[in-house]
């Protein structure tokens, strides 16, 4: 019995205990922690004493608890899935994403008007308040099971300019690429990647563990002048996926020689 004899609240002292043995390895990742009434004679402590330094680490993200099954320590292996974000385009004009095509929809998409707010207004140079067409999708991706949010925000000025993408704005990224480019946009993307804690209609979208950000990635599609076009964002849980990237060097401009 490792008796708890530090300063703090009883409940800390345990969970400070639990957290030394997970991060020594004694509890690796994946594994099964005790049960609460193995805990409580480790530690000497009572069941809500237990209780609260679980629910502690749960907070930290450092177990995830698994109804009916107990408490389990957080693995640190690789994300279940890798997203690739290259765009490439293939001789008949059509654009094809990596992993674009894995994804199932868990629902019918929805289409809707809404408006810029400061956020989406700043990427899309927009004042606030400027109308806008957007679409929201759930995806799944049938061998791991992550799930992601897909929103599509395009402005009534650039729908309106494309009468097909008015009609239809709910078309799938890459379908909306090809109208922009028959329409004569040259295309070119920027992409930002932040993490935020999950709003709670993201934490039960997204099916999130305790303590579990969500990666938000934005994607702005630029026309010939650079003007921002359409705005994706994609959200899903940070211990399911990460990002990949291609990288090229852009050429230097040439310098002219001074006189």
């Amino acid at each position: 019995m490792s008796e708890i004899q530090r300063p703090g609240a009883l409940y800390q002292q345990v969970a400070a205990a639990i957290r030394e043995a997970i991060l020594s390895g004694e509890f690796p990742p994946d594994s099964l922690l005790p049960s609460e009434a193995q805990l409580m004679a480790r530690y000497g402590v009572s069941r809500p004493t237990v209780r609260n330094a679980i629910a502690a680490l749960r907070a930290e993200g450092l177990i995830d608890v698994r109804h009916g099954k107990g408490s389990f320590v957080r693995s640190d292996g690789q994300p279940a899935l890798t997203i690739e974000r290259r765009i490439s385009r293939t001789n008949d004009g059509r654009f094809v994403m990596p992993n674009g095509d894995i994804w199932q929809e868990a629902e019918e998409p929805s289409t809707y008007r809404t408006r810029t707010t400061k956020t989406t207004g700043r990427l899309l140079q927009l004042d606030e308040e400027e109308a806008l067409f957007g679409c929201d999708r759930l995806l799944v991706d049938p061998n791991t099971g992550t799930r992601a949010m897909h929103r599509t925000l395009i402005p009534f000025e650039v729908a309106e300019a494309v009468p097909l993408l008015a009609e239809e704005p709910c078309k799938r990224p890459a379908a909306i690429y090809r109208l922009l480019t028959q329409d004569g946009r040259a295309l070119s993307w920027t992409e930002t990647v932040r993490a935020h804690m999950p709003l709670p209609d993201e934490r039960t979208t997204l099916q999130l563990p305790d303590a579990t950000p969500v990666l938000h990635v934005a994607r702005v599609a630029h026309g010939t002048d650079d003007r921002p076009l359409i705005l994706e964002e994609l959200r899903f849980g940070a211990d399911r996926a990460e990002l990949a990237y291609q990288i090229t060097a852009d050429k230097e401009p040439t310098r002219r020689a001074s006189a």
